[in-house]
């Protein structure tokens, strides 16, 4: 098999190379195990950054009270719960992910911190999302496109869905620019970050895997290009935490 070959038929998991068609499955299999201590892990794994961060991308949503946002791949909806505040009761949230363990738990912990009546859920693939085009005036995807199989076309279907004059938000793990720090985020990612999935989780492999997913996922520029190239304009990101964790951001003109 050839590589352009490969390239078609197979996907990466994490350091693995699988068939294309298995990577959605297996990926399901990681955020059903760790959905329950989702929120605690991520606080635990970041020292409690993942808000500044997820702080920082509601600042740039640029929405305003009336409108309609989708949270892609929303995981516990930290991100919907922000748009949410910023659309007021005459807007409108949708979160989706694929995983309905993970939009279980989400849904639930936006109904009990008490956002109601402007937000709505819908278990849909990021590749292929259900709404009608020029649908929403911001679409934000927290830590979930490493996940997706196909990048490009869950970038095409968010274009899709945006209003012109919309925009798109891309929050995700990227590459580290301090290159002097890397032996020790290495350790950190390889060694330490599994050791807790075990021992707070129960699960080791699946933290194993998001380091190694986070490896395998394009850099700063790489991804910037890839907006560019799924019509997006205007695009820029932001380094955060050194670029261990990165902000795009693109608009549909």
């Amino acid at each position: 098999m050839d590589e352009s070959t490969e390239r078609s038929t197979t996907a990466d998991f994490g350091f693995q190379k699988i068939p294309k068609g298995e990577k959605q499955a297996r990926v399901r299999e990681v955020f059903d195990s760790v959905a329950d201590r989702y929120d605690v892990m991520n606080d635990l794994m970041s020292a409690g950054l993942h808000r500044v961060w997820k702080r920082f991308a509601l600042a740039h949503t640029g929405l305003r009270p009336g409108q309609r946002a989708l949270d892609v791949a929303c995981g516990s909806g930290d991100l919907g719960r922000g748009m949410a505040r910023q659309v007021g009761a005459n807007g409108l949230v949708v979160l989706t992910d694929i995983n309905s363990a993970m939009l279980a738990h989400g849904r639930d912990k936006l109904l009990n911190s008490g956002v109601i009546g402007n937000v709505a859920f819908a278990q849909t693939d990021a590749e292929q999302l259900p709404f009608s085009a020029n649908s929403f005036h911001c679409v934000t995807i927290g830590f979930g496109l490493r996940n997706v199989t196909d990048k490009a076309a869950a970038l095409a279907a968010m274009y899709r869905v945006i209003k012109p004059g919309g925009r798109l938000l891309v929050l995700e793990f990227s590459q580290l620019r301090v290159k002097a720090l890397q032996p020790l985020y290495d350790l950190y990612s390889f060694e330490l970050l599994p050791r807790m999935g075990k021992l707070v989780a129960n699960d080791a492999d699946s933290y194993r895997y998001l380091a190694e997913s986070i490896r395998m996922h394009p850099n700063q520029q790489v991804l910037n290009d890839m907006l560019e190239h799924a019509g997006f304009e205007r695009c820029r990101y932001f380094n955060l935490a050194g670029g261990i964790v990165a902000l795009h951001q693109g608009f549909k003109l």
